[in-house]
């Protein structure tokens, strides 16, 4: 295949990869040293441009993030002028909630300015953050207290809602209320990293959900190599869904996009493997 795959998602065609962005901004899962070299040696409009204009050359055209988080609206826009091609942006904002939310609903007022940001940054999906949605879940009664005020202020200003989540009742619950949200966003990886419950049951929760799944962490913030990562969720989502895959240089990007490629085509990867001492008979062997 010349240009990555593509799926349909509330009527948009995106690709199934999406950028990832905790690889830009800072937020690694790991340490504080390294957010702190993130920030200090990726985080700037130019290096984060150059990465999505690799991304955007493969057909690889959907972001998903904190698109607000300074420098990225630059970088997606610099990237968009290099290539001329449009990116579409999955916008995961947080909203204010207080302990009378689950009552009396959202600051509306509150929402309003946020969303009329979104809009302005240009993001075609708006999905409110984990931090928002997982405090709404009510297992109770199976239901995702308040969330429809935001969706109807998403499809208000002209934006498609869903869903970021790092709970499954989360999707399940708003499959069974008929929540008017087009996709989600789910935790997914072999590792079972930042996942609630077991694999096997995420997995299972994204088989049967009802919308499109955007799968995030494949390789569990980087505590699983890409092959590994990349082969287990390629091979067990559905063909509607999408894996979200952040890198920090514009080689890594490649690597992916041509590894996940090759996953989906059934082939080998035309991708170099790394190289270290321990290896050198192998390769001997191998190239003989």
């Amino acid at each position: 295949m010349d240009k990555f795959p593509r799926t349909i998602v509330g009527g948009v065609s995106l690709s199934r990869m999406i950028i990832g962005t905790n690889w830009f901004l800072g937020w690694s899962h790991t340490t504080r040293a390294k957010d702190d070299f993130i920030k200090e040696n990726i985080s700037e409009r130019r290096k984060i441009a150059d990465i999505i204009e690799v991304y955007l050359r493969a057909g690889v055209d959907t972001i998903m993030g904190m698109i607000a988080y300074p420098p990225l609206a630059d970088a997606i826009e610099e990237a968009q002028d290099r290539t001329g091609i449009k990116v579409i942006v999955v916008s995961t904002p947080a909203f204010p909630v207080s302990p009378e939310t689950p009552a009396k609903g959202f600051d509306l007022d509150a929402v309003q300015k946020i969303l009329d940001k979104e809009v302005k940054l240009g993001a075609t999906f708006c999905m409110p953050h984990q931090q928002t949605t997982d405090a709404m879940v009510d297992r109770c009664t199976h239901s995702l207290r308040k969330m429809d005020q935001l969706c109807q202020a998403i499809r208000a200003r002209g934006m498609i809602p869903g869903l970021s989540t790092h709970m499954p009742e989360s999707i399940i619950y708003a499959d069974e209320t008929n929540l008017d949200v087009e996709t989600y966003i789910s935790m997914y990886n072999s590792m079972g990293f930042l996942m609630q419950v077991e694999v096997d049951w995420i997995h299972k929760v994204i088989l049967e959900a009802r919308k499109p799944v955007m799968t995030i962490k494949p390789m569990a913030a980087g505590q699983l190599r890409p092959f590994q990562g990349l082969t287990f969720v390629w091979n067990t989502i559905r063909p509607q869904d999408m894996v979200t895959v952040g890198t920090m240089t514009t080689k890594e990007a490649a690597e992916v996009i041509e590894m996940s490629m090759s996953i989906l085509d059934q082939r080998q990867a035309g991708v170099t493997l790394q190289e270290t001492r321990s290896k050198a008979s192998l390769k001997h062997a191998v190239a003989g």
